[in-house]
């Protein structure tokens, strides 16, 4: 598993994280556009608004918080604990600040790659979301909604978390290039 903090510039890189903002410096332009930028701001304000509608809270008491990441999943053997991604976990442990979790798929399950469904896990049932380019979905973060992705068997996984807080305190903006 592999995964870029937009707000750090951090990637990770096996054990270690590589700070992509200062090892490219100016030539990161190269790798991101302010249109990419913009276009992050648009999609996380569509989700943001989409999370308030069904959850009955005001968009304005709905806050970005860190880390928002870009991930990328495959069969290749994790390195660390951290690429361990498919145990089962409560991101409001995992995070603290989140309240609500987003995901938005940016590759097809079957298609692109097998395995890496979403996986809530219930005391009566399981309810898995198979991730599809475009697909959003999003949740309370508390213990509620335990939940695991499943190990990817083959091909490669991306999806990007945005995830948001209801305390002031624990709110970020947006990140710019």
């Amino acid at each position: 598993a592999s995964i870029l903090d937009l707000h750090s510039g951090a990637l990770s890189l096996g054990k270690h994280f590589v700070n992509l903002y200062r090892y490219f410096g100016d030539k990161i332009h190269d790798i991101f556009t302010e249109e990419d930028f913009v276009l992050y701001r648009d999609v996380r304000q569509r989700i943001q608004q989409k999370i308030a509608q069904v959850f009955g809270v005001s968009p304005s008491a709905l806050y970005l918080t860190k880390p928002t990441f870009f991930s990328r999943m495959n069969s290749t053997a994790a390195k660390t604990a951290h690429d361990e991604y498919w145990h089962p976990h409560v991101d409001k442990v995992t995070y603290g600040s989140f309240d609500y979790t987003s995901l938005l798929y940016l590759s097809d399950y079957a298609e692109d790659f097998g395995g890496g469904r979403f996986v809530f896990l219930d005391a009566d049932s399981n309810k898995t979301v198979e991730p599809r380019a475009g697909r959003v979905s999003f949740f309370t973060s508390g213990s509620e909604n335990l939940h695991r992705v499943e190990k990817v068997q083959w091909g490669t996984r991306f999806a990007i978390t945005i995830s948001f807080t209801c305390d002031p305190q624990h709110g970020i903006g947006d990140p710019v290039l």
